[in-house]
């Protein structure tokens, strides 16, 4: 049997459950159903388990538009997340919406029929089922569920010891009492030091090289008390826009006065850590702020475990693994009883998904993007990609709200198809994202082109895209309708 919805909605994550909600109230006379993959929603939040799982922006705003954050803290940890995801569930009646378990394997578009055929295996039974649709709204966000990134290892098979990668982290894992090496410097590296090293013997955060760190309250003081002074949607309101521009203009402040920018940051570490420590080594990077990802660390909580003796940051390079550890090409060997290899996630455009189109599949990097949410000559699809410079869920509402708009327009005039097409002759291709982290650049080969400018540009900036995406005409002259 073959079940047919107005939009199939992929993944119950962030961007899914968010999805979700906005086509429900905006789009009320189409019906759409959510694929999720997993036995769970929450997507990144549920998948991730390792300790100390947190939020790496504020939840004012990776929080969704629509429904107020009411927690005291700001910077929340996973548990948290995930209660707040499930009350969107509760509160907008989502669950009869949702189907667990359903992992598409294929997309295929027909021009003739206007119509997408979405090829699903179930968990349980191992069956396919078939569902069609006339839209397709990708909110599988972007990292391989699968695995995450794991360098080659030399010797990595003489450690007597566990080695795991914090995406499989299970239970069992038991680390009290234990030495244990994490091998990365990223958001999840710094999550996981101090976490550990509450309970472990002895933590050291191996790197290769620094990455900008910048400590701030839990708790956002302004947020909690206009919540007690003003209705909760108008304090909430008042705090996602404080953060936002705060946001902004920190990185705006990055991308224009580099140098005082790194002065500032590694100035900060150095007042956590005191005159002693060797800031330049260890928190001191090569590249500009915002070249990568700013770290978020709560209350400083990774500079305390630094200061009390149990952890320690180690700069250098692997030699090999041995037996009871780490040797560093400079001889120096690190011990240890359990190693983690916070060592990044990996990129995949579609969730691994088979995309079709009339016969022919879809080349992400053969195409271009169009206003970064659908692909140039890809009809009737739209994806999630969050911002790589601010909270995900931001760019995720704006989507959401965008796909709304286009329905509703197409709906309207009795279209049933609508494409962006690429004719400018004076837009040029660049890469798709201007960012030097490596889960981009790996990734950077197989993912969409960006253009020269709008509606192909990829602009990482809130205020630009609410006009251009929430205010934006949907008849521009770029979108193809039939």
């Amino acid at each position: 049997m073959t079940e047919h919805f107005d939009v199939v909605v992929v993944g119950a994550g962030i961007s899914g459950i968010g999805a979700a909600v906005h086509l429900q109230e905006r789009c009320p006379d189409r019906s759409f159903v959510v694929l999720e993959g997993r036995e769970q929603l929450g997507g990144t939040w549920d998948l991730f388990r390792y300790p100390g799982i947190r939020s790496d922006s504020d939840m004012h705003t990776l929080g969704f538009r629509f429904k107020p954050w009411k927690e005291q803290a700001a910077i929340a940890d996973g548990d948290a997340i995930l209660r707040y995801l499930h009350e969107t569930v509760d509160e907008y009646h989502l669950a009869p919406r949702i189907r667990y378990g359903h992992r598409i394997v294929r997309a295929q578009w027909s021009t003739a029929d206007a119509r997408w055929t979405v090829e699903v295996t179930r968990s349980d039974t191992g069956q396919p089922v078939r569902f069609t649709c006339s839209f397709l709204f990708m909110c599988c966000g972007y990292y391989d569920y699968e695995q995450g990134y794991t360098p080659e290892l030399p010797g990595a098979e003489r450690f007597a010891g566990r080695i795991v990668h914090p995406q499989k982290w299970t239970p069992d894992i038991d680390y009290a009492g234990q030495r244990v090496i994490v091998i990365g410097s990223g958001a999840t590296a710094v999550t996981l030091v101090p976490a550990l090293a509450e309970q472990a013997a002895h933590v050291v955060m191996l790197q290769r090289s620094p990455t900008y760190i910048l400590s701030r309250p839990p708790e956002d003081d302004i947020a909690n008390r206009l919540r007690e002074l003003l209705p909760e949607r108008a304090a909430y309101f008042l705090s996602r826009w404080k953060n936002v521009l705060v946001a902004q203009a920190l990185f705006q402040a990055s991308r224009r006065a580099p140098a005082f920018m790194k002065k500032l940051l590694v100035g900060g570490v150095r007042r956590q850590l005191g005159e002693g420590y060797d800031v330049d080594t260890h928190f001191t990077p090569r590249y500009d702020p915002w070249d990568q990802r700013l770290c978020l660390v709560p209350n400083g909580d990774l500079f305390a475990a630094i200061r009390s003796g149990r952890a320690e940051v180690v700069t250098g390079h692997i030699d090999t693994f041995t037996e009871k550890g780490i040797r560093l090409q400079s001889g120096e060997e690190l011990e240890a009883d359990l190693i983690v290899t916070a060592t990044g996630l990996n990129l995949k455009v579609f969730g691994g998904i088979e995309t079709v189109v009339d016969g022919e599949r879809v080349r992400p990097n053969q195409t271009m993007s169009y206003k970064a949410m659908m692909l140039s000559d890809v009809p009737n699809l739209a994806l999630t990609f969050g911002y790589t410079n601010a909270s995900w869920t931001l760019k995720a509402d704006l989507t959401s709200e965008y796909v709304c708009r286009l329905l509703n327009h197409m709906r309207k005039h009795h279209y049933q198809v609508c494409v962006p097409r690429q004719r400018d002759a004076a837009v040029s291709e660049e890469p798709f994202v201007d960012f030097s982290s490596g889960y981009v650049r790996r990734a950077l080969a197989d993912l969409p082109r960006q253009g020269s400018k709008a509606p192909w540009k990829l602009f990482q900036n809130y205020l630009f895209d609410i006009f251009l995406i929430r205010y934006g005409r949907i008849d521009d002259g770029v979108m193809e309708f039939a």
